[in-house]
């Protein structure tokens, strides 16, 4: 045992970089070539979303490091426990238990656990916060869980870091100022979980134990840490006497130091800072079990030094089950510690700041931007508190401005004024006009947000998600607006992604919902929340939408000309809806061509006035009895309101009808039959009822958006951490 001793003191050494060993180099470093490959692999598909993560139902504070060894997780832990009580929030701590055998989860209160369960440290933390429950668990999630049925608001997650399998709100990576990377390598050639680089993930980077390490050392470790992390996130923290246990040693008493801890001669330096002489000491490998055995080879030891005291730490004292105080031969003493943070108020606030929520919502499309603003609304009114932001893929966000809601995309204007096309010229055409440099830029402000967000809500179609995915690396909340099953439905390959890399999925119907299968939901459609809480009333308007593409302006001309053809025919109610995307300019030289003047706000030709308006559709429908419509999501939304829809043959439109069904009429696209049809229509009573049901019926009720927002709030917990939020900021 004593040569396995000496081996084991020799590689700790090498690893930690105090002496070098060329027989332990060669034999390690490939095998350190391989962590370094496997932590890298790994990584890249964690930041792309391609591993699962878990939500957490509570907001969740993560305490790691980089290294192997001992960086005061422990304290920081119970003082991050105990500044969420002050603030009237109740914490509860959830660690992997190492060396217990804990399976499922293991909740202790008051320390009273088995160490062979829950672990050594898991004890520690209980008996100095007999208050606070601490789950132990190997799956962190069924801790969590457990703590949530205990009414806890806040976890804190005990060594995290490297714990990808979680997502967290903030991230809290402690470097130990004495030794804060040993030699440099990764394991087992060093003591580096992990590359330094991976400091860029965390939110707040703490270096402890300040005081202890020379001035000049200090310095250039917060050199090295600068590298990777912006200064306003690196703070200092001490180690403060906090008292003793079991015995008080006087100023300049003699102990005998003995540990098992990653860092013993952190140990003996605070015996020193509290006024005692260290006489001599034994460590012994971290979180080693204390035996009889052991306790009288160190009362040997401790007599020849003369000792008038032993001391061990407090993690010490949860590894000597079955050892009674009377079989130390000297009075055991053990001194209690706490972390000093050097700059307490910046820290708390800018813990707080973090953890406000973030919620992001990203569309990738003209109706679905109106959509994603009324969702955004409804976040608003539910988590005041919270961030609310918008990711739209295509145009420039205009909807989301308007509603006032910040805007993080750049804009993506195309000549299509899309992404997925419905032709090869459409899509050659974008991809000059520089659509790659587009979505390149776009998965690069993906990345500036992704460390601070909650799980985004997209609204569209595959592509979104898809884009979102890769983007932030979370699973998304997915509201798909894009397929129904009255139009083929989503292809296999979509289904199975949407399974495998959505939280949850709302569908605009119940038979699509359905087809995808279990992650997904049907609660009403989508775009029938385009309504809000408006009643719309039946009147004798004719309603013209020209649409929101560059073709806008070809539009009108056609749907002008229908007005002129009803008007001969007794109708004289007119009015056009103007989607916000349109270039006006544009638009007006076009209406200008076929003879139509702007009058403030209208458009006339020969005595006939047409109204404008920039209303939504669902304001503007008020009072409409039948829709000329060349608009995708506008068509939709009239057709659910029992507006029959009249709209021109094309493939565009030949796809919408496979949805809207008898709702829908397509004609040739000229005035004459525009107009034509809708006359026939407007005459026929018993075919308009037909239509008005049948659009009703397909598009079926609102209600989606109300889903998604008590979705995150009874299932991903938003209300708790605005709640917490609230009280860590103090208000």
């Amino acid at each position: 045992m004593p040569g396995f001793t000496g081996m084991y003191e020799r590689y700790i050494d090498h690893a930690k970089g105090k002496r070098y060993s060329l027989l332990l180099d060669v034999i390690l470093t490939p095998v350190s070539w391989i962590t370094g490959l496997y932590m890298a692999a790994l990584n890249f598909l964690r930041v792309c979303g391609l591993l699962r993560a878990d939500e957490s139902p509570l907001p969740v504070i993560s305490v790691g490091n980089l290294t192997y060894g001992g960086t005061n997780k422990t304290p920081f832990t119970i003082m991050l426990a105990e500044h969420a009580i002050s603030r009237g929030i109740k914490p509860g701590i959830v660690t992997r238990g190492y060396m217990g055998k804990a399976t499922g989860a293991t909740v202790i209160l008051s320390g009273k656990g088995d160490r062979d369960i829950t672990g050594d440290e898991a004890l520690m933390i209980s008996r100095k916060l007999p208050d606070v429950p601490v789950a132990v668990s190997k799956r962190r999630t069924d801790g969590i869980n457990a703590l949530r049925d205990l009414g806890v608001e806040l976890v804190i997650a005990d060594d995290a870091f490297q714990h990808r399998a979680l997502n967290r709100d903030c991230d809290i990576v402690l470097v130990d100022a004495l030794c804060p990377f040993g030699s440099g390598r990764l394991s087992p050639a060093g003591i580096m979980r992990e590359s330094i680089s991976a400091l860029r993930r965390a939110h707040i980077i703490v270096i402890t134990k300040a005081s202890m390490a020379r001035p000049d050392a200090l310095q250039e470790l917060c050199g090295i840490v600068r590298k990777y992390a912006d200064p306003e996130n690196i703070f200092l923290s001490d180690i403060a006497p906090d008292g003793w246990m079991l015995n008080t040693p006087g100023k300049g008493s003699k102990v005998y130091a003995f540990s098992a801890t990653g860092s013993p001669e952190t140990f003996t330096r605070s015996l020193e800072e509290n006024g005692c002489t260290v006489s001599g000491s034994t460590e012994y490998r971290d979180h080693h079990r204390y035996t009889h055995d052991d306790i009288r080879t160190l009362n040997l030891k401790a007599a020849g030094t003369n000792a008038a005291y032993m001391a061990c730490t407090e993690k010490d004292l949860a590894n000597m089950a079955g050892i009674s105080p009377e079989e130390f031969k000297l009075p055991l003493a053990v001194p209690k510690v706490k972390v000093a943070l050097r700059e307490p108020g910046r820290f708390f606030s800018h813990l707080a700041e973090i953890m406000r929520p973030h919620i992001v919502i990203a569309s990738n499309g003209y109706g679905e931007d109106a959509i994603a603003s009324v969702l955004a609304a409804k976040m608003k009114a539910a988590y005041p508190l919270s961030e609310i932001s918008a990711f739209p893929l295509v145009g420039t966000g205009e909807a989301f401005r308007k509603a006032g809601v910040d805007v993080l995309s750049a804009k993506s204007v195309t000549p299509s004024a899309g992404v997925f096309k419905y032709s090869l010229r459409e899509l050659w055409s974008d991809l000059r006009a520089g659509l790659l440099g587009q979505i390149r830029e776009q998965l690069r402000d993906w990345r500036k947000i992704s460390r601070g967000i909650l799980p985004p809500v997209c609204v569209g179609d595959v592509y979104l998600l898809a884009n979102t995915l890769w983007g932030s690396g979370k699973r998304p909340l997915f509201v798909a607006t894009a397929k129904t099953v009255y139009i083929a439905g989503h292809w296999r390959t979509e289904r199975a992604f949407i399974r495998a890399f959505t939280l949850r999925t709302w569908t605009r119907d119940a038979p699509t919902a359905v087809q995808i299968g279990e992650c997904a939901c049907y609660s009403g459609s989508p775009i029938m929340d385009l309504l809000g809480d408006s009643e719309t009333g039946r009147g004798n308007v004719i309603l013209l939408l020209p649409g929101s593409r560059k073709s806008a302006g070809k539009n009108a001309g056609i749907l002008l000309g229908a007005a002129e053809i009803l008007r001969e025919h007794g109708h004289d109610a007119f009015r056009m809806v103007l989607a916000p995307t349109l270039d006006y300019g544009e638009f007006f030289t076009a209406c200008g061509a076929e003879g139509w003047m702007k009058d403030g706000v209208s458009l006339t030709k020969n005595g006939l006035n047409v109204a404008l308006t920039h209303e939504g559709i669902a304001e503007a429908s008020d009072g409409a009895c039948i829709l000329l419509g060349m608009g995708g999501t506008a068509n939709q939304l009239c057709a659910g309101m029992g507006v029959p829809v009249i709209a021109p043959d094309d493939k565009g439109k030949r796809v919408q009808k496979k949805l809207l069904g008898h709702a829908e009429i397509l004609t040739s696209g000229t005035p004459q039959a525009m107009a034509e049809c809708a006359l026939r229509v407007l005459a026929d009573r018993e075919l308009y009822g037909f239509m008005s049901r049948t659009g009703r019926d397909r598009m079926g009720d609102k209600g989606a958006c109300d889903d998604v927002v008590s979705y995150t709030r009874e299932i991903l917990g938003w209300d708790v951490r605005e709640k917490v939020f609230a009280g860590l900021r103090g208000g």
